[in-house]
């Protein structure tokens, strides 16, 4: 038997269910020689006006999250062929209860082309050196670099912070920024080989002094799970 709902819990004649304002974020990461960065805007206005804040912004309407992301990530560098994926929806960062989603993306500094503007200007800042942000957006960064520095373990992921061709020495260096920590030459070259995300390009590299280095390339500039 099917009941009805009680007066008081039928909308009233003429009312329209209001849409929940959601925000979208997103955390754009760049290796700068052997520094991780992030991308950040100055606040123009309030709240937090002068702050440092995560790119982002209110979902527009008929806008998909995906579509608002990839917005973001084109406005602030210029580019949309990189890493982008869904990190965490995150709620009250503002301390009002507001619903934040999450997007981290992948971009090689050197393609990347910053938005010129007067007002909500961006800048990378090293995510070792952060200023105080607006809106807890420290928590956010630190939850994308988690899943970043996770994602090393079985993922190409890296395609998407260098250029198309490289040494294994920059993707070395590209490696040790995001892990924060040294690593073995030998055994890091022998598990990358292993793993067959990577080819030779048939073309070499001048390394100072050093002999030239064979060139390499991703099998594949979109993300692979090995």
């Amino acid at each position: 038997m099917t009941t009805s709902p009680s007066p008081a819990a039928r909308p009233r004649a003429g009312s329209l269910a209001r849409r929940p304002d959601v925000a979208v974020l997103v955390v754009i990461l760049t290796v700068d020689g052997a520094r991780v960065k992030v991308l950040l805007v100055r606040r123009s206005a309030e709240p937090f006006k002068d702050s440092w804040s995560l790119p982002g912004g209110l979902l527009m309407d008929s806008e998909s999250l995906d579509e608002a992301a990839a917005r973001k990530l084109d406005d602030e560098t210029g580019v949309t062929d990189v890493f982008l994926e869904q990190l965490y929806t995150f709620s009250d960062l503002d301390g009002r209860g507001s619903v934040a989603v999450a997007y981290f993306a992948l971009v090689d500094s050197q393609q990347a082309h910053l938005a010129r503007r007067r007002e909500w200007p961006p800048a990378w800042f090293g995510v070792d050196e952060l200023p105080p942000l607006a809106f807890a957006n420290e928590t956010v960064i630190d939850y994308a670099l988690r899943r970043l520095r996770a994602k090393l373990d079985y993922s190409n992921v890296a395609y998407s912070l260098l250029p198309p061709d490289f040494t294994l020495s920059q993707l070395q260096h590209v490696y040790e920024a995001i892990l924060g920590r040294p690593l073995d030459k030998r055994n890091f070259r022998k598990r990358i080989l292993s793993l067959a995300i990577i080819e030779p390009t048939g073309g070499l590299a001048s390394e100072g002094r050093h002999r030239p280095a064979r060139l390499y390339r991703f099998r594949e500039r979109r993300p692979v799970v090995f």
